[in-house]
Parts: structure tokens; C-alpha cells; sequence
């Protein structure tokens, strides 16, 4: 595994993350649930996803712009499996609260898949 596997890994991750905050910016918070990793979905039933994601990502409005501020390539994560993890930290200006910080995980699934294990707004 030279250094291009892990930049090729980091943008597909990258490109997996952002699909993903598609669906959550659009709304769609039962289909970004079922597009998750099965990491996540164990950890938070779907309907509790949906009113949870509703309550923080509502309020916000809409995004108006993202920005990766960095992307990190680990196989470790705390409290999770070990497995291929891409920790992705982006600036994000929503309507109502510019420089907020998104934190969003999509891991490696069994068939080689990009699906996002963790996501937090700060």
C-alpha cells in the first residue's frame, strides 16, 4: 500500500461522505440511514435517527457551503471495530450558523463500499 492507495481511499471517502450529506441536507433522513453503515445503523435504530437528525439539522437551514478542512485515513477508532475508517472534519455555513463543524466517518463495508459509520455537528 504505497501513499496513492491511501489518497485514492481518502477520496472516495470524501466523495461517499458527501453523497451522504446530500441526503441529509435534502431531508432524507430514513434513505441516509439505510445508506449507512451497518456500524451505525446497530448503534441507532432508524426512527430514532430520523427525529434526533430532525431536532440538530433542522434549525440549521439549509447548507450553504462546505469545506474539507482535512480527511484522515485510521484503521482504529475508539469504541468501534477495527476496520478502514476515514475521519472527515469540514466547515460548513449553514443558514443559521455559519462555522459549524462536521465531523462525518464513512468506513469500509464488507463488499468495499464507502458508508458513513459516525457524523457530528459542532
Amino acid at each position: 500500500m504505497g501513499p496513492s492507495h491511501a489518497v485514492d481511499r481518502i477520496d472516495q471517502a470524501v466523495a461517499a461522505a458527501k453523497q451522504w450529506l446530500a441526503l441529509v441536507d435534502g431531508g432524507k433522513y430514513a434513505a441516509s440511514w439505510r445508506e449507512a453503515a451497518p456500524l451505525f445503523q446497530d448503534k441507532v435504530p432508524e426512527k430514532q435517527w430520523e427525529a434526533t437528525i430532525a431536532a440538530v439539522r433542522g434549525p440549521l437551514g439549509e447548507a450553504k457551503s462546505r469545506e474539507v478542512l482535512g480527511a484522515q485515513f485510521i484503521t482504529e477508532l475508539p469504541g468501534a471495530p477495527a476496520g478502514q475508517y476515514v475521519v472527515i472534519r469540514l466547515k460548513t455555513d449553514f443558514a443559521s450558523k455559519p462555522g459549524s463543524i462536521e465531523t462525518v466517518t464513512p468506513m469500509k463495508d464488507a463488499q468495499g463500499a464507502w458508508r458513513v459509520s459516525g457524523y457530528y455537528i459542532k
